[in-house]
């Protein structure tokens, strides 16, 4: 192969990779919410697990105590993400190391009925690559362009529970959710040396927005005073079509520029039906003495529909919307497997740990190196006190070994990513 033929080659994969946000976890969902639930691996069906049921099975959020509760938590996702391509000795390091997602929430239980409200982000990461990475390159000339490349995505949801518990044994319940996606891109495409921004590098919100509505169902059943069973539905979202503001720069040598003179461009971007996609599981929970209880669930995440394609759109200084461009990505539905145990070590102290797995959805053929989705495996310790007076906190610690990919497709083959990461939970909560 030529060296011309290998730069363009190299050129065309590069261009279909930065079309795409980044995820982590399973897929692009966390692997466990709320810090109790993350120090036993995510498990948290079948179980009273706090405030944070609001994402796992409201049905549970009946298994407290009459009275109030007031809740705080902050997750802090640290990525370690790098991109590389052997055959033209090129690398590259993720500058995005750190996502904060906090939640608030406030339920109330009178009687049979548990109800409330609650803000939790769903999900938060990206990538920030440096002026001078190979992915910011011009590869006719081989030099750097000086133009950043960057992605975030993130998902928050405003939350209203009902629970209702039908007998001693019975609880069922259902949930609305209002949800808010937020994207931040900036993208090279290298062929038509073009780069569009729309970021605003706001940590809490991004340029391109959309919102929507989801609902949620659960159920919990206690077999026995030692053994219950949960299980939930959470629906697809319905969400608008994410869309903001974005800048358009026309470099010099620009195929483009016979249209468009080299230059920066007012224009606005619009992300295609990009929806969180619908998820369903059951697990059990098991009190095996007074101090430790183990708890398992299993779920299945719907990824094929949701991200078989990701598709965008440009309306450059309103001169109209130009037609769809959709990218494949054809993700694999994705079973997820977590188990935990808790240990009451002092009746208010207790000690928790578990696992967390489930297999890639991404195949190797539309696997994007430069926003990988490819964690397998977490391993997580958590720690809860009750302090007393009604206040407790919890906090845990997931850690998922790094995991490598290698594109095989046509516009991927030999690009690689590897990617690990730390996520750490704390909550507060006051029960009145």
């Amino acid at each position: 192969m030529t060296f011309a033929l290998k730069r363009s080659v190299l050129a065309t994969a590069v261009a279909a990779l930065v079309a795409a946000p980044a995820y982590a976890t399973n897929g692009m969902n966390l692997e466990a919410f709320g810090a109790k639930a993350g120090g036993m691996g995510g498990a948290s069906f079948a179980y009273d697990n706090g405030n944070s049921a609001l994402m796992n099975n409201p049905a549970t959020l009946s298994l407290r105590k009459e009275g109030n509760n007031f809740g705080l938590g902050l997750t802090v996702l640290n990525p370690n993400v790098d991109a590389r391509y052997d055959a033209y000795g090129m690398e590259a390091s993720s500058g995005g190391d750190s996502y904060l997602m906090p939640s608030v929430s406030f339920i109330k239980k009178s009687g049979q009925f548990t109800y409330g409200a609650g803000i939790l982000a769903q999900g938060g990461m990206g990538t920030e690559w440096g002026k001078s990475s190979f992915l910011s390159m011009d590869l006719a000339t081989g030099t750097a362009t000086g133009l950043e490349q960057r992605s975030e995505v993130g998902f928050a949801r405003l939350m209203f529970p009902l629970a209702y518990q039908v007998n001693d044994d019975l609880a069922v319940a259902a949930q609305l959710d209002y949800v808010r996606a937020t994207m931040d891109l900036k993208m090279i495409d290298p062929m038509n040396m073009v780069h569009v921004d729309a970021s605003d590098n706001n940590d809490f919100n991004g340029r391109m927005t959309g919102d929507g509505w989801a609902f949620k169902l659960g159920a919990h059943y206690k077999v026995s005073k030692e053994f219950a069973i949960g299980a939930t539905y959470h629906s697809e979202t319905d969400i608008s079509d994410l869309e903001g503001s974005a800048t358009l720069t026309v470099m010099p040598g620009s195929p483009m520029s016979a249209m468009m003179p080299a230059g920066a461009y007012p224009a606005k971007m619009r992300i295609v039906d990009f929806q969180w996609p619908e998820t369903y599981g059951v697990g059990v929970a098991w009190n095996v003495t007074d101090k430790f209880m183990l708890a398992a669930d299993v779920k299945r995440i719907k990824w094929s529909k949701s991200m078989k394609n990701f598709t965008t759109t440009m309306n450059v200084m309103d001169m109209g919307w130009q037609p769809e461009q959709s990218m494949p990505q054809n993700w694999d539905d994705q079973t997820v497997f977590m188990i935990g145990g808790q240990y009451m070590i002092a009746p208010n102290v207790a000690l928790r740990a578990g696992f967390n797995y489930a297999d890639n959805p991404v195949p190797d053929d539309t696997m994007n190196p430069l926003f990988p989705a490819t964690i397998k495996s977490h391993y997580t310790l958590g720690v809860g006190w009750n302090i007393g007076g009604g206040h407790s906190v919890a906090a845990s610690l997931a850690y998922a070994p790094e995991v490598e990919q290698t594109g095989t497709g046509m516009l991927n083959n030999g690009l690689t990513t590897t990617h690990s990461q730390t996520t750490w939970r704390i909550n507060y909560n006051y029960n009145f």
